[in-house]
C-alpha cells in the first residue's frame, strides 16, 4: 500500500511549518498527522511570542515564582469566609 501524497499546497505549509520550528519536514509530519496543520501552526506562533516575550520581560527563577504562587493562595485563603460547622 501507497503512503498518502500531500498536495503540493500542504507540501509547501508542511516545509514552511518544519523550517520554522527548526525540525525536518519528515519529523514535522509525525505531529501534523497527529494534531493537524492549524494546531501546529498555533502552538509554533505561541512559542515564538513566548519566547519574544520572556526576552523583552525577562524571567523569574522557578523557587521565586513557587513563593510568589504560595503566598498569593494564602492570602486568597484567609480572606475566604470560614463556614460554620
Amino acid at each position: 500500500m501507497r503512503p498518502p501524497a500531500l498536495l503540493p499546497a500542504d507540501l509547501r505549509r508542511l516545509e514552511k511549518l518544519a523550517r520554522e520550528a527548526g525540525r525536518s519536514p519528515h519529523s514535522m509530519m509525525r505531529f501534523v498527522l497527529r494534531d493537524g496543520f492549524d494546531f501546529c501552526e498555533w502552538v509554533l506562533r505561541e512559542g515564538i511570542e513566548s519566547d519574544v516575550d520572556a526576552k523583552q520581560r525577562g524571567t523569574i527563577p522557578h523557587a521565586e515564582a513557587r513563593r510568589i504562587a504560595k503566598a498569593a493562595i494564602a492570602a486568597a485563603h484567609e480572606r475566604r469566609p470560614r463556614k460554620a460547622a
